[in-house]
């Protein structure tokens, strides 16, 4: 029997207080035309009601698409929820305590999902602990709306660990590339195949069911089944989605880089001008280790590789994304979580095993607030939520971290002349504060663990001590108390041994950045 339908028709099926899982990263994979359909017959009918809606990666364009289709008092009730930043709408629902709301980490999302469909009780991780979703701190609840604990601390050993406790899930909506009548799809045009076939079947061993659209519904019998991603068997509807709402990307129609389809070249990216991104960039790929395997989280750390192409040292770079890209180089923007030329691409709930594990040996990530003691808050600010995505589950267990940003934020304007640093106008807020809002990595924790954690900034360059933050560099030009204490709400522990930042950085021409040789590129 057909299981081909409408979107309308597929989104029929849903009941009122079902628990939804929804598919995506970004833009990628999500499936936009039912959701839509969702959102249009709420309109329309004034049903679903009181739905549960769980998700791994942010989907959205943090304006009207992805997951804004479901942003309505009414429509959903609770949200567990990798990532908020890209659904506004679901945003301020949260904000306004008219949902319960939960931000757990985006790798023990995927995990869930698996260990739903395999019927355990929950899933335990280090993950977490000792950062805003260890319940000794929140929890990982993000109003006070939300009451009951999904997170309880354990102890197995004399070790600590998080239980996230598991719940059916009624309801999967995802997206494929091609499907056969009976259900059988394939993801070969899609970025990533993420953890689609995990939702899948914890739907259906749930009891529940698997809405699916693709971009072309195909006779049976005709796909390779080596390349069957999703079986017939855990599906239940099957929607031929419109080409407006089955781009690539919510950047792209298509990239065939993305897929693997062709091949480009590398060497020639486009390089970065010179201002405070590039000197960050350019700070941070001297911690570049030779085929080490690496991770860079968007905005300010996709600069790393920018330079590494300009300096021709592109090659020695293992880079992975935590949606499940293994080499090539990371998009960026609403096409972040595709990677161009990628070696291979796994689901994501594996990537986050190979990542927990202790599989990444560098990653470079944002800074958008820092304290005294090395905690990082990139998830809360003030009433916005914009969720911590996989920034846990990478920053605390990669070998080595960096932190990537700007000193100040909002305004800061910089001149660079002489192979000097000269603040041209001073942002607006401090990034330097007493005690972050929210904890998304502690640095307590990682010094206790001796690991090496780095925070470089346009015109210092700081490091995780025993006792909080030590600062190691400063760059040429920068004044110390006028450019850099004035701006903190804390004193760092200056180092013995303070010293310029590297001029090669300030310079316009190349930096001379040498993977193979350099000791400042070796040091771990």
């Amino acid at each position: 029997m057909s299981k081909v339908m409408t979107a309308k028709e597929a989104v029929s099926q849903i009941e009122s207080g079902a628990m939804v899982a929804t598919g995506g990263f970004v833009g990628n994979g999500h499936p936009e035309e039912l959701t839509q359909a969702l959102e249009e017959r709420y309109l329309e009918e004034g049903a679903p009601k009181n739905l549960s809606l769980v998700y791994a990666a942010g989907q959205g364009d943090g304006k009207d698409r992805g997951l804004n289709h479901l942003g309505y008092e009414g429509l959903v009730s609770k949200v567990i929820g990798g990532h908020w930043g890209l659904a506004p709408k679901l945003q301020k629902l949260a904000i306004d305590n008219k949902i319960e709301a939960y931000n757990l980490p985006q790798g023990v999302i995927t995990h869930m999902f698996r260990d739903i469909a395999a019927g355990k009780p929950g899933t335990i991780s280090h993950v977490g602990l000792r950062t805003f979703v260890d319940p000794r701190n929140d929890g990982g609840k993000i109003n006070e709306f939300t009451k009951n604990d999904m997170v309880e601390l354990m102890t197995f050993n004399d070790k600590e660990y998080l239980f996230y406790h598991s719940f059916p899930i009624h309801v999967a909506i995802i997206r494929a590339t091609y499907a056969d009548e009976f259900g059988n799809a394939t993801m070969e045009k899609e970025v990533a195949s993420l953890e689609v076939l995990s939702m899948a079947q914890a739907a259906k061993n749930s009891g529940g069911i698997v809405l699916m659209q693709v971009e072309k519904v195909v006779e049976n019998g005709t796909l390779d089944p080596r390349m069957v991603k999703i079986p017939g068997i855990l599906v239940d509807a099957v929607v031929e989605a419109k080409q407006e709402n089955h781009m690539q990307t919510f950047a792209e129609q298509y990239n065939p880089t993305y897929s693997g389809e062709v091949k480009v070249s590398l060497d020639k990216l486009k390089p970065l001008p010179l201002n405070e991104r590039k000197i960050i960039a350019r700070r941070s790929a001297m911690e570049l280790i030779p085929n080490a395997i690496t991770n860079l989280g968007i905005g300010v750390p996709e600069g790393v590789a920018s330079v590494a192409s300009e300096e021709g040292v592109i090659s020695n770079m293992r880079l992975t994304l935590e949606s499940g890209p293994i080499g090539g180089i990371p998009a960026g923007g609403l096409s972040f979580g595709a990677s161009t030329n990628p070696d291979s691409i796994i689901d994501q709930p594996y990537q986050f095993d190979f990542y927990d594990g202790g599989g990444l040996d560098l990653a470079f990530l944002g800074l958008a607030q820092l304290d005294e003691e090395g905690n990082v808050n990139v998830s809360k600010f003030g009433t916005k939520v914009t969720g911590a995505g996989g920034f846990i589950n990478i920053t605390q267990n990669a070998k080595k971290v960096v932190f990537c940003g700007t000193f100040t934020a909002g305004g800061l304007k910089v001149d660079i002349q002489d192979d000097k640093l000269s603040i041209v106008q001073e942002g607006k807020m401090k990034k330097f504060v007493k005690a972050v809002q929210q904890i998304t990595f502690s640095g307590p924790f990682a010094a206790e663990l001796n690991r090496p954690i780095m925070y470089i900034t346009e015109r210092a360059v700081f490091e995780l001590g025993p006792k909080g933050l030590v600062l190691t560099e400063i760059a040429p030009g920068i004044d110390l108390e006028q450019d850099i204490l004035a701006h903190m709400d804390f004193k760092p522990v200056i180092s013995d041994e303070l010293k310029l930042m590297d001029l090669s950085i300030f310079k316009d021409e190349k930096m001379g950045l040498n993977c193979e040789a350099s000791s400042a590129v070796l040091r771990k």
